[in-house]
């Protein structure tokens, strides 16, 4: 026999060492892997030498397994009893064996009778995976992050692997200088614990970000832009202010767009330098610019491959004139815009690829859209994934496109707002993908749905309705059919009331809405007038779209409405406007509702309005005579990321007719969540005498709000806004400004159409209890009798 290590393999046997996993480069902060000594040898080979170098393989045997099966060796083997084998094929057979991370080490032998020796030494079994020294990172999130397992079979390649997934961790949580050693725990039975000696070093900030060559824009303004941070105290829950590598190739893009979007189209870096100071503890960045002169957009034009797309029509969509100020921003939403006009007109696989000519002497920028046309495309399928409660109908019914129609971008859009607007998913996304034929396309529609049902049981406490007990089921998604169904019963001090509702989006399968109301509702608003109200009733509701964003509802209510003075109080002392409107009365009303919604989205629309006109006609039978009308506007503008301005307006008025006066429970209460800086019902025409609120007939309150960054995590669901509220409300009927015994103007009762105004600031919070909402507010104007608060709070829990 001859034993061949280097001559018969040669250049092989490097490549057998680099399979088994022993050659694998070390990392510069790990020591070397303390392995079995079986572990530390190099495969081997041994192999007869016939005179011709090729012999017959006789029998197979297989030597030093234990935990593997004979079988399973053999089933890894690639040569069978009866084949001719040499040098070559052994040393194949050598590294497939060790390839499949099972051995240490593998020697095949082939002796003279024609018996072909498979030696193997199996890897080790991990018994368990420790880490020591990790402090900064916690024992589940580098579980997580390492590949080796208890139960698992180790191999070096594998732990040197983690090592670096460990090291990059920590790299990326700020501590460039973690270092981490892996050791091995020999055991019995060919066991071992794998340790990760873990040393985290000093948390790496970053202690100072200065630029060069900038001039345009201040050393602060840029660092605002900027993801890293500069390490201050008080940034105690952000990592931003870590020195992470990546994070900085992110910046220097963050930069460009800066510059490229305020007018500097051959903004460049010149260089981003990251030098640790002497102690380790934090790195100084320095940014070399050149920010060149600023541009504006030259000759803006559109070339199409033919006439199917008018050139001169998409080059008016366009939202880039000659002349303006060059913005990078801009170009992709030009982009935008010609590939919807694209997917509008059916040509829902278009390429558009805008080309640059700068011109130094002039300082401006020609572009050119070079617009590649496809074929006009048809759908040929449309799929909806990620449903697991919802049905498909639900879905496919909100869907203005369907299987065998044009492919339009225009509807397509429109059916993902469609889909948003139901409030059953978290997120959706429509993509087409080419279909079976050049000019079919697959629709993919997936939603992430998120819980459709809202409970509330427990108790709480608002500044609204102080001590609050209540129990309630809504489920805006029924059985996964888009049927609505509230069922809830609430007790507090200014409210009590139960309720059940039920909605039908699709009626009769129709597009209509329709549903049906019972209740029975208790206000008890001593606090503010001198009464309780109950009302008990129930009515029909439906609604049916006009257009796409049109919606008309019709509604008829019946119920029974009961004003409850206080014993003794219109003895005298009580006010007259009050004590004529105790008893029951039936209120039997029809009205309907024209409501139009033009924002680009219904979730935080940052573009479009909305506008809605109600009227209610009281007097098909019952006790009340009255025709009611309320509108409302809504504009929202978003000037900026995360910078939305929205205006709303609202006014309504309330007369009665046959000569029937306005009551109180009829009437316009206003303050609280509907004008901030106000009280409940803290606003408007009130007695002097006894301070009761008696509403108003007319009122009429606008709103300017702005949403802002607030820099805090998004994950922490906290938005906020700033606000000015203002507006009027009043015009009682003349009868209850009355003295009912003299017949001259009653002095206490006032019922000015005086301006109101508060400015402040709303926090809105969606918190693991639900959705709260801080309002702290300063009233700018204001009556002398008007109830005014400077804080207000109010608060379900979802399922």
């Amino acid at each position: 026999m001859i034993r061949t290590r280097g001559r018969i393999l040669g250049p092989s046997a490097l490549a057998l060492a680099v399979a088994a996993g022993l050659a694998g480069p070390a990392l510069a902060q790990t020591a070397p892997v303390a392995a079995p000594a079986a572990a530390q040898q190099d495969p081997q080979v041994t192999v007869a030498a016939p005179a011709e170098d090729r012999a017959v393989v006789n029998r197979i045997v297989v030597r030093g397994n234990q935990r593997i099966d004979q079988t399973t060796v053999l089933s890894y083997l690639p040569i069978q009893p009866g084949d001719t084998v040499d040098a070559a094929t052994i040393d194949v057979a050598v590294r497939t064996l060790s390839r499949t991370g099972l051995f240490a080490n593998v020697q095949l032998g082939l002796q003279p009778n024609g018996d072909l020796i498979v030696e193997i030494v199996e890897n080790p079994i991990i018994n368990q995976v420790t880490f020591e020294g990790n402090k900064a990172l916690t024992l589940k999130k580098l579980q997580d992050e390492v590949t080796i397992k208890p139960r698992g079979i180790y191999t070096r390649a594998r732990v040197q692997e983690d090592v670096g997934k460990i090291i990059e961790l920590y790299r990326l949580s700020g501590r460039i200088s973690a270092t981490v050693t892996p050791k091995l725990v020999q055991l019995e039975q060919n066991r071992v614990d794998v340790v990760f000696e873990i040393d985290e070093g000093p948390e790496t900030g970053v202690a100072a970000i200065t630029f060069l060559g900038n001039q345009a824009f201040s050393d602060s303004d840029l660092r605002e832009v900027m993801v890293t941070k500069q390490s201050q105290w008080w940034r105690l829950f952000s990592s931003n202010d870590n020195y992470d590598p990546n994070r900085l190739d992110y910046d220097r893009e963050q930069l460009r767009k800066f510059y490229t979007n305020r007018g500097y189209y051959d903004f460049r870096i010149l260089s981003s330098v990251a030098e640790l100071k002497p102690d380790g503890s934090a790195f100084g960045m320095t940014v070399t610019m050149d920010e060149g002169d600023r541009y504006k957009f030259g000759e803006v034009k559109v070339v199409t491959e033919n006439d199917r797309l008018n050139a001169d029509f998409l080059q008016r969509l366009l939202p880039i004139r000659s002349g303006d100020l060059y913005e990078s921003d801009r170009i992709e939403n030009a982009v935008d815009a010609l590939t919807f006009a694209a997917g509008s007109a059916g040509y829902a696989f278009v390429e558009i690829n805008p080309s640059y000519r700068a011109n130094p002497e002039t300082d401006t920028v020609d572009v050119t859209f070079n617009l590649k046309e496809g074929q006009r495309v048809y759908i040929d399928r449309i799929n909806v994934v990620g449903n697991t409660q919802t049905l498909d109908s639900v879905i496919r019914r909100e869907l203005m496109v369907g299987e065998g129609d044009a492919f339009n971008r225009s509807l397509v859009e429109r059916s993902r707002n469609n889909l948003r607007a139901l409030g059953f998913f978290k997120d959706v996304t429509i993509e087409e993908t080419r279909g079976s034929a050049p000019d079919r396309s697959v629709v993919n529609v997936t939603v992430q749905e998120q819980p459709t049902g809202e409970l509330s049981v427990g108790a709480g406490f608002s500044s609204v309705d102080s001590f609050v007990l209540n129990l309630g089921v809504t489920q805006r998604n029924f059985r996964g059919r888009g049927q609505n169904v509230v069922a809830r019963a609430e007790w507090g001090s200014l409210r009590q009331q139960i309720d059940f509702r039920f909605t039908e989006p699709k009626f009769l399968g129709r597009d209509l809405r329709a549903g049906f109301d019972l209740f029975h509702t208790r206000y008890d608003l001593s606090e503010y007038s001198s009464y309780d109200y109950r009302s008990t009733g129930g009515g029909l509701r439906l609604s049916y779209p006009l257009n796409g964003y049109s919606l008309f509802s019709l509604r008829y209510f019946l119920k029974d409405d009961e004003v409850l003075i206080p014993a003794g109080y219109c003895n005298g002392t009580g006010s007259s406007a009050l004590c004529e409107q105790a008893g029951s009365f039936m209120n039997s009303s029809a009205g309907y509702t024209l409501m139009v919604d033009r924002r680009n989205d219904p979730v935080r629309p940052t573009r479009g309005w909305t506008a809605s006109l109600r009227q209610d006609f009281a007097g098909i039978g019952g006790d009340v005579n009255y025709i009611k009308t309320e509108a409302d506007a809504a504009w929202y503008w978003g000037i900026r990321p995360n910078w939305t301005v929205s205006v709303q307006g609202s006014t309504g008025y309330v007369s009665g007719w046959n000569g029937d006066p306005i009551r109180i429970n009829d009437r316009f209460f206003k303050g609280g969540n509907s004008f901030r800086g106000f009280e409940t019902a803290g606003m408007g025409a009130r007695d002097l005498t006894t301070t009761d609120a008696l509403g108003g007939n007319f009122y009429a309150i606008g709103t300017v709000e702005l949403t802002v960054p607030n820099y805090l995590p998004e994950e922490y669901g906290i938005k906020t806004s700033l606000f000015a509220d203002f507006g009027t409300i009043g015009m009682l009927d003349d009868r209850y400004k009355t003295d009912t015994t003299t017949g001259l103007p009653n002095a206490n009762i006032v019922d000015d159409l005086a301006l109101r105004a508060a400015a402040g600031v709303s926090i809105h919070w969606r918190s693991p209890m639900g959705p709260i909402r801080f309002d702290l507010s300063k009233v700018l104007s204001k009556e002398d009798y008007d109830k005014t608060e400077t804080f207000r709070f109010s608060t379900s829990t979802q399922f």
